[in-house]
C-alpha cells in the first residue's frame, strides 16, 4: 500500500488555527482551476500561480495573513488584442479582526489600514489569490511597439473632428497668443 500524497488545504477554518504559532501555507491551483480563473477575469492564459505565506495569530482576537503572490499571465493587449505577457511579484497582507465593523453610510472615511477585514469564518486561499491577481494585473496592457494612434472617424461625406476642434477652449489659446504676440509688436506709449 502507498501513501499518496495529500492535497494542501485551501481553506482554513479560523476556529481551527492555532492560537500560539504560524500556519504555513503553499496555494499553487491546477491547469483546470487556473483556466477558469483566467475566464473569470479576462485573461488569455494563466500559465502559473502561486500564494505562499502563512496565517499567525496577532495580539487578541486578531490573525495576519502575510504571502506572496507571484503568477505568469496572457493578457489581451487593449489596442490590438495580440497576447501580452505579465509577470506578476506582489505582496499580499491581510489582517482579519474579530468584532470588526465594515464602516456604512453615504459617506465614510478610508480606514488608514486598508489591509483589515472582519474575521470570517473561513480563509480561503483561492479567493484571496484569485483577488490579488486582479489587483496586481495591468489595467491595460500594451503589446511592444503599439502606441494609442490618433484616429478620425466620420460617416460618409462628413468632415472629421480633430482634436483640437473638440476641444472648447482651444481657440481661446490661439487668440491668447495672437494679442501676446501683439503686445510684444507695440511699444509701450505710456509717460
Amino acid at each position: 500500500m502507498t501513501d499518496a500524497p495529500q492535497p494542501r488545504p485551501t481553506r482554513f477554518r479560523t476556529g481551527g488555527l492555532s492560537p500560539r504559532k504560524p500556519t504555513r501555507f503553499s496555494y499553487r491551483p491546477d491547469a483546470q482551476n487556473r483556466a477558469a480563473l483566467a475566464a473569470d477575469l479576462g485573461l488569455l492564459g494563466l500559465a502559473a500561480l502561486d500564494l505562499t505565506g502563512e496565517i499567525r495569530p496577532s495580539g487578541h482576537d486578531e490573525l495576519v495573513l502575510e504571502a506572496r503572490l507571484t503568477a505568469r499571465a496572457d493578457q489581451p493587449c487593449s489596442v490590438t488584442l495580440v497576447p501580452v505577457p505579465a509577470r506578476i511579484d506582489e505582496p499580499v497582507r491581510r489582517r482579519y479582526v474579530a468584532g470588526y465593523q465594515v464602516p456604512e453610510g453615504d459617506e465614510v472615511e478610508m480606514p488608514e489600514d486598508d489591509t483589515v477585514e472582519p474575521m470570517p469564518e473561513m480563509i480561503d486561499l483561492a479567493e484571496i489569490a484569485a483577488e490579488a491577481l486582479a489587483l496586481g494585473l495591468p489595467l491595460y496592457p500594451r503589446a511592444p511597439g503599439v502606441d494609442f494612434a490618433r484616429t478620425l472617424h466620420a460617416g460618409d461625406g462628413v468632415a472629421p473632428l480633430s482634436d483640437a476642434e473638440v476641444k472648447p477652449f482651444s481657440a481661446l489659446q490661439g487668440l491668447a497668443e495672437q494679442l501676446k504676440a501683439k503686445g510684444k509688436a507695440e511699444p509701450d506709449t505710456e509717460e
